[in-house]
């Protein structure tokens, strides 16, 4: 690699520093050097701010709980509205719909104009859908209700996401994983909810959920603060300097195009999990209810613990080797999943779990270093794609388990795993955006 001599600057802030490459010349010695300086790939000068990590992955916890009360009320709402399984399906395909479509919608928005106060406006979007689902006497007033939620969650994960990229330094995956880790134990909750809330209490139970919301508001208007000062202490960069290193359109259209694969894999499998196992276990082995709900719930807190593990092992071992594992990696427990015994299920699910919830967090790093200058765009996109691909994803498989039997829907799931071979033909680490570590967003402090 080669470097420009160039004369010292005059010795700048943490902040002021921290935006750029180690080797990025500052001052005027940026301009001397033009379009010839050169970053080191993938690592970022800036220290890892852990307290917002944390911060945005409680919120993420609370999110995604107050998100799971939709599902998991639904055996209430069966009988207290008397709604058709069609419209139960309805209210799940709208809550889905509603933020898979906003969420790429919202990234990109903020790409340009970065707006810190969406951090709590998005959980106060799902207070109020809370508040409306609680008292809800009727089947529109519940798709209203689902609807603001949805909305919430479609301002929340994009604009999340950025600030996990912009706190992470050069731990990335770390930082994705401890705030998707927050996420997978909130959606790991709801047949808790189920058993111990909404059983006992009834639609009502609902509103005790605000209280999670009002406390992710609190913590979003901390996090939100911290934005703007850091948003406040970036440069505007050249648009030339992310532009010298970006890989061919090609290139980045191909790749994006494996990943959509792969998350199509990934999330088509989980709902075929989620929704459906539970079915096949009290079908095939004659358990309760109670039962097949622990067994999906030791899935769910598996994927949560290899959601964790996922990012930190990808900073050690490479992205594209990460990505590859989580989803290959779980193709020979799958396979082997519908037929064993109820012993080994789960423990086949809890290995299931761990390998292939691994990975999420890693595709979005991969993605959003690929696309530097798009980390609003990209987190949008890949949550929207994990929400519609799982919401489409059911209806499918729902339909093919009416024509068939649950029996082959399990089976005809466990080679989904096997599109993971598709990880191959990704560009290796090494190719990516050099350039990408320089900034979460090359226009982040663009003003609105």
């Amino acid at each position: 690699m080669s470097h420009s001599t160039v004369q010292p600057a005059p010795q700048e802030s943490f902040d002021q520093t921290a935006d750029r490459e180690p080797n990025e010349p500052s001052g005027a010695a940026s301009s001397a050097a033009g379009t010839e300086l050169h970053a080191a790939p993938g690592v970022s000068s800036q220290a890892t701010a852990f307290s917002i990590i944390l911060s945005i992955s409680l919120v993420h916890l609370l999110n995604d709980s107050i998100q799971s009360v939709v599902p998991a009320i639904f055996p209430i709402l069966h009988e207290s509205l008397r709604l058709t399984f069609a419209q139960i399906g309805w209210i799940a395909f709208t809550l889905n719909v509603t933020a898979s479509l906003l969420q790429p919608l919202i990234g990109y928005y903020t790409d340009t104009r970065p707006k810190p106060y969406l951090l709590p406006l998005g959980v106060a979007f799902s207070l109020i859908g809370m508040v409306v689902l609680a008292f809800a006497g009727s089947f529109m007033q519940v798709i209203l209700s689902v609807m603001l939620i949805g909305i919430g969650s479609s301002v929340f994960h994009p604009e999340s996401s950025r600030v996990a990229y912009l706190a992470a330094g050069p731990r990335r995956g770390l930082a994705q994983s401890i705030f998707q880790t927050g996420g997978n134990i909130g959606q790991a909750l709801a047949p808790i909810f189920t058993a111990l809330i909404f059983v006992p209490l009834g639609q009502f139970g609902i509103i005790w959920f605000t209280l999670a919301a009002a406390v992710a508001i609190v913590v979003q208007i901390f996090v939100a603060r911290w934005y703007m000062r850091d948003l406040a202490s970036r440069p505007v960069r050249k648009k030339a300097a992310a532009a010298a290193y970006a890989l061919p359109r090609t290139t980045i259209a191909f790749a994006l195009f494996i990943l959509i694969m792969l998350l199509f894999s990934k999330f088509v499998y989980v709902a075929s999990m989620t929704g459906f196992y539970a079915f096949y276990l009290i079908e095939r082995y004659s358990i309760t209810i109670e039962q097949a709900q622990w067994i999906l719930f030791a899935l769910l807190v598996a994927g949560a613990a290899g959601t964790f593990f996922g990012g930190p092992l990808a900073d050690r071992f490479g992205r594209r080797n990460m990505i590859w594992f989580s989803i290959l990696g779980t193709a020979p427990f799958s396979l082997l999943l519908p037929y064993v015994n109820v012993f080994w299920a789960a423990v086949l699910c809890v290995c299931i779990g761990f390998i292939l919830l691994s990975g999420f967090s890693v595709i979005i790093v991969y993605a959003q270093e690929m696309l530097p200058g798009k980390v609003g765009t990209v987190s949008g996109l890949f949550f929207g794609l994990a929400f519609g691909l799982g919401g489409i994803g059911s209806v499918v498989l729902g339909t093919l388990a009416d024509v068939t039997s649950i029996s082959f829907v399990i089976r005809l799931c466990a080679f989904l795993p096997l599109i993971g071979l598709l990880a191959a033909l990704l560009p290796k680490d090494e190719k990516l955006n050099p350039g990408s570590a320089v900034s979460a967003d090359s226009t982040a402090s663009a003003k609105p």
